[in-house]
């Protein structure tokens, strides 16, 4: 997270007590009417608090007293392709990044590059998923809350990824496949049913629903806003709670 360098901290002492001299010097100069006793007094202050102001600084910086360590995790989005994950989770992320939380966005269409040989057969997807949770496992360890969206249509994958994560919550887009279908703008089930793809999850390869996911999503009853407001309710009661 951030903290407070020196040199900021000489910035601040000095912008504050710029503004903080000139009413001082004011004051002096109304009730005395001597300019040069005025300027005086109100370089000696300047002086004097700008040293008080940096150490007093420095000193709560140390001081661990009101603050709260917020802790890492990964928020794992899966589901059938087209039930939505994608828009929800870019929708969480920027809820998250508007909090000033230091936060990745890890999607399937923006690792899959980093991998091109990796193919769609279900071995190939389950590598391809656990790379990508030890991918998001070692951000997680250096202090990055991570936003995945993942069809990772296999329990045996999924939970690699848990075990590999600190902090893991599971949000299960719950849908059926002819939802999915009537969403699909690109038409990759129609493709799919075609024989145009192979290994196509909810077509010619069963997706294995999550056991005991943290959160559910009921995609076809609420609105991405209502969703998102869920998932946030659920992160602020479980790791961002600034009690």
């Amino acid at each position: 997270m951030q903290y407070e360098t020196k040199k900021r901290s000489i910035f601040k002492a000095i912008s504050w007590r710029t503004w903080a001299t000139v009413t001082t010097a004011i004051i002096v100069f109304i009730f005395t009417g001597e300019f040069a006793l005025a300027i005086t007094i109100g370089f000696l202050e300047v002086i004097a608090k700008m040293i008080l102001y940096f150490f007093h600084e420095r000193l709560w910086q140390k001081i661990n007293y009101g603050k709260k360590e917020i802790p890492s995790f990964i928020i794992w989005f899966t589901g059938l392709p087209a039930s939505g994950k994608k828009a929800l989770a870019d929708a969480v992320y920027q809820q998250l990044h508007k909090e000033k939380l230091k936060v990745e966005r890890l999607d399937s269409l923006d690792v899959r590059p980093l991998f091109p040989e990796t193919g769609f057969s279900p071995t190939e997807v389950d590598r391809h998923v656990k790379r990508t949770g030890h991918l998001c496992a070692m951000l997680e360890k250096n202090g990055v809350i991570v936003v995945a969206s993942f069809v990772s249509p296999y329990q045996q994958s999924r939970d690699f990824v848990r075990n590999q994560a600190t902090n893991f919550v599971e949000v299960y887009m719950k849908t059926t496949v002819e939802a999915c279908q009537q969403r699909d703008t690109k038409g990759h089930y129609a493709k799919a049913q075609q024989g145009e793809y192979h290994y196509f999850p909810g077509v010619d390869v069963e997706y294995e629903k999550p056991l005991q996911p943290e959160i559910t999503i009921e995609v076809d009853k609420a609105t991405i806003e209502e969703s998102t407001q869920q998932i946030i309710c659920y992160l602020k009661e479980n790791f961002i709670n600034e009690k």
